[in-house]
């Protein structure tokens, strides 16, 4: 039962004052004063007391922080080198002092999310051995005029002490999403981001701040158009290092290293998985051996298959499977859809379908699985008007079965207008090099009708001739809901056979 002694001491107490004062006679003032700074002093010790045990359990609860070297970081071979080379400058004070180098201020690292930005930065303060501070621009944003100004401050001098109290000769701040605070001034009223960025600009001079320990600023950014380009200049940011999107041999690294500690068959082929994740990033990869190892615990296996690998690149590219109940004709709509994508893509490139399925994953209502190509960071006209009539073929497949065409090509439309948008920057339409800020909306959708209308009626010609394909493919396709690639072309050379032997007759 609940004891209410406290509360009815706390209610006696003023009644017994007031009481001795006008009942009693008795002058309570020098009482009450006591009492104040009685329980002035317990509520001072009792606070002490709580801010003790705080600061015992927090540092209770401080972990060394594990060093991070740059062999564990794969796939970025070429910004690992060029960082490693800017950072010899700290590690190797005497010979740049020999030759008067004025040591560096600034790195920033640019590139898609997820390719090892923060990675790098880590490794770089255990590569220097470096007390290591780590911020986000967002932490300095705040509508009260110079707030984020006064926390660089408290930033770049914490950062001092702590070097100077670990006996360290640098340090290493880092900075993600440096553009939040970095972004370009447009010269009109002071505002909070603008003293911000002026203050950064002032500890990156050094004004403040002595030879030792020096500070060294990584900033990461994957929209470097958007930084002020005062803060870009020799003597602030000295190295740009570009952290691009891992190549083949890259993404293998990456894959074997977040393979260690997974038991992975036999036959697992980490080239083939490295083949079919082009374009990944480094995340997505640790993303795809993570899922797969959820994968093969579903199953209760014991080791990690190949297959698991694959359906955990498909999760990653496309979402889970849902449970979506569709309509039989939605369903038939859907395979002819998935099918348009699949001959479209064998007749332009031959062996390039790997599977067509009709399951539901993400968004998507079906999809269609193609093997891997080789890397190309380059392509030609005749490649991207290819990648258009993929697109379409979904589009074109249902107008030829249905008359008309549906809501699921909606992104496949879109993938194609953004191909011809990057033709026409690229200057590889018959209008030639143009300027893009002189394409009216009137111009952009001239030229888009133009390439789009040609290429459709290029894939309808093409799906038209192989209609009996279409047949035979989707009574498999809504059977089992997978048609192999393997399989999907011996229908499609069957069909070929039948036209060649009509010909002869």
């Amino acid at each position: 039962m609940r004891s209410y002694t406290k509360e009815i001491a706390i209610g006696f107490v003023p009644v017994f004052i007031l009481f001795l004062q006008f009942v009693v006679g008795v002058n309570t003032l020098p009482l009450v004063f006591m009492a104040g700074i009685a329980g002035g002093l317990l509520y001072v010790a009792k606070s002490r007391g709580q801010l003790a045990a705080m600061g015992g359990e927090r540092k209770g609860k401080i972990r060394p922080a594990v060093p991070l070297s740059f062999d564990e970081i794969g796939g970025q071979d070429r910004a690992k080198q060029e960082l490693i080379e800017a950072l010899d400058f700290l590690v190797h004070q005497d010979q740049i002092s020999k030759f008067g180098i004025r040591p560096l201020k600034g790195i920033l690292l640019t590139g898609p999310p997820g390719t090892g930005k923060t990675l790098l930065a880590k490794a770089a303060s255990a590569y220097t051995d470096s007390v290591y501070i780590a911020a986000s621009g967002s932490e300095f944003v705040e509508m009260y005029v110079g707030v984020g100004a006064s926390r660089i401050r408290d930033m770049f001098k914490e950062a001092r002490q702590k070097a100077q109290k670990a006996g360290k000769t640098s340090a290493v701040i880092f900075i993600d999403e440096i553009d939040v605070i970095g972004g370009k001034r447009d010269g009109g009223q002071q505002r909070e981001y603008d003293q911000t960025l002026n203050q950064l600009l002032t500890e990156l001079d050094g004004i403040h701040t002595s030879e030792s320990p020096r500070i060294l600023l990584i900033g990461a950014t994957n929209r470097k158009e958007m930084l002020d380009s005062a803060l870009l200049r020799p003597g602030r940011f000295d190295r740009h290092i570009g952290v691009d999107l891992p190549d083949k041999k890259g993404r293998n690294h990456i894959l074997r290293i977040h393979a260690r500690n997974k038991p992975l068959h036999d036959e697992v082929s980490m080239d083939k998985i490295a083949e079919e994740s082009f374009g990944f990033s480094g995340a997505q990869l640790e993303s795809v051996m993570n899922e797969s190892a959820i994968y093969a615990m579903r199953e209760e296996s014991e080791t990690i298959m190949q297959r698991h690998l694959s359906m955990a690149i498909d999760k990653v590219m496309m979402g889970e499977k849902t449970d979506r109940e569709s309509t039989k004709e939605e369903r038939e709509r859907v395979a002819l859809h998935e099918l348009g994508h699949a001959i479209t893509a064998e007749i332009v490139r031959p062996g390039s379908v790997s599977q067509v399925a009709l399951s539901p994953r993400g968004q998507a209502l079906g999809y269609v699985r193609h093997n891997p190509q080789q890397d190309r960071y380059l392509y030609t006209r005749e490649f991207l008007e290819e990648q258009i009539m993929i697109a379409l073929g979904g589009a074109a497949a249902e107008e030829q079965f249905y008359g008309d065409r549906s809501t699921g090509s909606r992104g496949d439309f879109d993938q194609a207008m953004s191909i011809v948008r990057t033709m026409v920057e690229s200057g590889l339409t018959e209008m030639g090099i143009v300027n893009e800020s002189m394409m009216t909306p009137d111009k952009w959708a001239s030229v888009s009708n133009n390439i789009l209308n040609h290429l459709m009626s290029r894939v309808k010609q093409l799906l038209e001739e192989r209609k009996d394909v279409f047949i035979r493919s989707l009574e498999v396709l809504t059977a089992e809901e997978t048609l192999g690639g393997q399989q999907f072309r011996d229908l499609l050379d069957q069909s070929g056979d039948v036209a060649k032997e009509t010909i002869m007759s």
